[in-house]
């Protein structure tokens, strides 16, 4: 392990740099499967499957500990000294609490904090978890479904989107001179070789490749939700060519964000979406089912928290290296996805959090976005199980399937006004993606440039590039961004090992904080 106490070299990179090999690497790697996906998707398929079945049975064990330890461990460094300092080398911050709070919320939601909030309580409640073993489609499966939704999107799955590793990255970048990269959480193990080296190399490009996977899918996958809601409220042909134009829309939406940058596009984006979520779940909290969504809020976490180890750490019949079943398709795909996101994550939080102070980042990331995360899918999700329990059928029927965006619409719908509700949800959800999607454009190009302000061209590439991608994949219908979507699980292997030092290393600089300069 290197000596924390060398001040390592700073990097200087010329303006317009690009990390040639990198990009070469990414991009080829995106073609290839591209290509892959055209001319043969069986055998793609065929190996997309065989390597989330092994990624899944192998690792999925080691992600559930490292995502519980990651909380754990945030936690911890919540109360210690060193948790006062200021980070980013700004005596004061540089964004408003509300608009650092909008661009983070916004970052992870994305699509899945529109679809999969109306869909996965409704799936738990149709089919209740393994660990709980209520009756399906009974008030007693209320509680379990949302407890078990909350465990996917609550405290671990935003704590290992920067809770220890936007603390490493600050430190190491904005104090010690390091790139503002994925590789710069390896500098602990390997010192100055995991930044000029065929490590960091390795490093940056998985984590790329792990983005852009999770990046491109939620892109296909709107144009495949917005076509089927346009098609429904207005009877435009839910075909490839409103696919393709709904992801042209977005890809230009999110691509001039990016190109503005932080202070203008990305930040501006970020509070338009959050004040058009706030209005329509009020909307939906004082319209909808309020006494239910109140109740079987405080009941789903009661029993989140009631069950938070036993959820974390469940395996059932998998045991340690058993065939994951239902755990491989829920908690560990889920955690396969916020792992591949979380170094890049963290690079975002990273550059956005300037000025503020180690404990007020854990506090935001590990506690106060999950709990506003949690109410959320009790708001759309628990909207839709209380219509469910009053008219069996009501939702459930369209949801067959595994229909998100008909599970969305048929709970929208049942609403006041709801043609206007179910329209306004998707503007919601497209402006949800287009800012995960300038956010991740940006921080690819600031990692393929190992500049915080990263080349215009960059920026242009990998966003027009991602939606490319996306047109390409659904052209080969769900099919094509389904297994792209399987294949963040598998990219998530190499990217939770880069997270590895965050779970002793953020520590070690927090506790130094506290005796002094670090």
């Amino acid at each position: 392990m290197t000596d924390q106490t060398q001040s390592p070299v700073a990097q200087t990179p010329s303006a317009g740099h690009i990390n040639k090999p990198l990009f070469a690497i990414t991009g080829g790697f995106i073609a290839v499967f591209c290509l892959l996906a055209l001319f043969d998707l069986e055998t793609l398929s065929a190996i997309v499957d065989s390597s989330f079945a092994f990624s899944a049975k192998y690792f999925g064990l080691y992600w559930q500990v490292h995502l519980l330890a990651t909380f754990l461990i945030g936690l911890v460094l919540i109360v210690l000294p060193g948790s006062r300092a200021m980070m980013g080398g700004l005596a004061r911050p540089e964004f408003s609490t509300f608009q650092w709070g909008a661009m983070i919320m916004c970052t992870l939601l994305a699509g899945g904090g529109v679809f999969w909030a109306a869909g996965e309580p409704m799936a738990h409640f149709l089919s209740s978890p393994p660990l709980f073993g209520a009756e399906a489609g009974t008030p007693e499966a209320v509680a379990p479904a949302l407890a078990q939704s909350f465990m996917h999107w609550g405290f671990l799955a935003w704590a290992i989107l920067g809770a220890l590793t936007t603390v490493m990255l600050m430190h190491y970048h904005y104090e010690k001179g390091l790139p503002l990269a994925p590789r710069t959480l390896l500098y602990p193990l390997f010192g100055e070789r995991a930044i000029k080296g065929p490590i960091g190399l390795a490093a940056d490009a998985s984590c790329i490749i792990a983005v852009v996977a999770g990046t491109v899918g939620p892109i296909g996958f709107l144009g495949l939700q917005v076509s089927y809601g346009l098609n429904t409220l207005f009877g435009i042909p839910d075909s490839f060519a409103t696919q393709a134009l709904v992801i042209a829309g977005l890809v230009t939406l999110y691509t001039i964000s990016a190109m503005t940058g932080l202070t203008r596009g990305i930040q501006l984006l970020s509070k338009i979406n959050v004040i058009l979520a706030a209005g329509l779940l009020l909307f939906m909290l004082v319209f909808g089912p309020t006494v239910f969504i109140f109740k079987s809020y405080f009941a789903g976490l009661g029993s989140y928290l009631g069950n938070f180890f036993g959820m974390a750490l469940y395996r059932g019949e998998a045991g340690l290296f058993g065939e994951p079943g239902w755990l491989g398709w829920w908690t560990v795909f889920f955690w396969g996805w916020f792992m591949g996101y979380g170094p890049l994550m963290a690079m975002f939080i990273a550059r956005v959090s300037r000025g503020r102070s180690i404990r007020s980042i854990i506090i935001m990331l590990s506690l106060v976005a999950p709990i506003i995360t949690t109410f959320w899918f009790t708001i759309i999700g628990g909207s839709g199980i209380a219509f469910e329990l009053g008219n069996s059928g009501s939702v459930s029927t369209a949801f067959e399937g595994f229909n998100l965006p008909a599970a969305l619409l048929a709970i929208t719908q049942q609403l006041p006004l709801g043609f206007i509700v179910s329209l306004l949800f998707l503007i919601l959800t497209t402006v949800f993606v287009a800012t995960t999607g300038d956010s991740m454009t940006y921080v690819i190009s600031v990692a393929m440039s190992d500049e915080d302000m990263s080349s215009m061209p960059v920026r242009v590439f990998w966003g027009v590039g991602m939606g490319l991608m996306a047109v390409i994949l659904i052209s080969l219908g769900a099919g094509g961004v389904g297994k792209l979507q399987s294949f963040i699980v598998v990219t998530a292997v190499p990217v939770s090992l880069v997270l590895l030092p965050s779970l002793w290393d953020a520590l070690r600089i927090t506790l130094a904080k506290g005796r002094g300069p670090a």
